[in-house]
C-alpha cells in the first residue's frame, strides 16, 4: 500500500486487509472476469501485484498482502474508486469504527456506574454518546460478565457482528468449527482460547442475528483502582468483548 493508505496499527491494518480481500473473493465468486480471457479476477490481480515487486529476490509479501495491493491498484486504475476514497475508508477504520471504540465503551462502563447502567439498559443509545454508531450498532445489546456468569457471542448462521464497536469479525468467528462448537461445548472452546473458568461459573452463549448484535462487558481486573479511562481501555481486548478472552492483567500494560 502507499504510505497514505497505511493504517495506524497492525490490528486496524489487518481489518482493512481483510475487508479488501473480501472484495477480491467476492469478485472471484461472482465470476467477474479480468481483461485476460480465462483468468479469474483474483488470479489476475495477484499477477499484477507480483509484477510490482523486485524480480531478483521475489516478492516478500504474503498472498493476502498481494491481494490487497493488487485490488487497490485495479480499483483505482479502472476508475471504480479514487485514492481519496480509500483514504477515507482507512480513516474510518482508524477513528470511527473498530475495537478501540469498544474498549472506550468498556472502560467507561468500568469507571462510571451511571454509564454502565445505561449501557446495560440500551447499549446502542449509550455507545452513541461516545462514538458515531451506524446501522450495525442500532440494535446492540450489552451482556455483563460476573464471577458467577461468563457470556460468549456467536452467530450460528453466518458472521453477524457489531462492526461499529469491534471492527471486522476475526476469521475464527466466521468458521464453522467455532459457530457449531461454542453452542454445544462453550467451556471446551474457551479452553482452546486459553481461558479456564471455575466449574461453578455458568457460561451463557448469545446468538447474534442481522437485527441484534451483542457486546460482552468483561469483569474489571483487580488492582485497577484509580486508573483513568484511557488506562483501563488499554486492558480491553477484542476477544474479551466477544467472550473468548479475558482483559489483560494490569501488569501487562503498566
Amino acid at each position: 500500500m502507499s504510505a497514505g493508505l497505511v493504517p495506524a496499527s497492525d490490528l486496524e491494518k489487518e481489518d482493512v486487509r481483510q475487508a479488501l480481500a473480501y472484495a477480491a473473493e467476492f469478485a472471484d465468486n461472482q465470476s467477474i472476469r479480468s481483461p485476460l480471457d480465462g483468468v479469474s479476477s483474483v488470479g489476475y490481480l495477484l499477477g499484477v501485484a507480483a509484477h510490482d515487486h523486485d524480480h531478483e529476490g521475489g516478492s516478500t509479501l504474503s498472498e493476502m498482502d498481494l491481494r490487497v495491493r493488487a485490488l487497490e491498484r485495479i480499483l483505482v486504475e479502472k476508475g471504480y474508486v479514487e485514492t481519496a476514497a480509500l483514504d477515507r475508508i482507512i480513516e474510518a477504520y482508524e477513528t470511527k469504527v473498530g475495537p478501540h471504540i469498544g474498549a472506550r465503551v468498556i472502560a467507561k462502563a468500568w469507571s462510571d456506574p451511571s454509564f454502565r447502567q445505561s449501557l446495560l439498559e440500551d447499549a446502542s443509545k449509550a455507545v452513541g454518546t461516545l462514538a458515531e454508531v451506524g446501522r450495525v450498532g442500532e440494535h446492540l445489546v450489552a451482556v455483563e460478565n460476573t464471577p458467577q456468569l461468563h457470556n460468549m457471542v456467536v452467530c450460528t448462521l453466518c458472521s453477524c457482528y457489531p462492526w461499529d464497536v469491534l471492527g471486522l469479525p476475526p476469521v475464527w468467528y466466521k468458521s464453522f468449527a467455532y459457530r457449531s462448537r461454542v453452542v454445544k461445548e462453550p467451556r471446551s472452546v474457551l479452553a482452546d482460547f486459553g481461558v479456564v473458568l471455575p466449574a461453578s461459573t455458568e457460561i451463557r452463549v448469545w446468538d447474534s442475528t442481522a437485527e441484534t448484535r451483542f457486546l460482552v462487558v468483561p469483569v474489571r481486573p483487580a488492582g485497577t483502582d484509580g486508573w483513568s479511562e484511557t488506562q483501563l481501555a488499554s486492558l480491553v481486548t477484542r476477544d474479551c468483548m466477544v467472550g473468548t478472552g479475558l482483559p489483560k492483567n494490569p501488569g501487562e500494560v503498566a
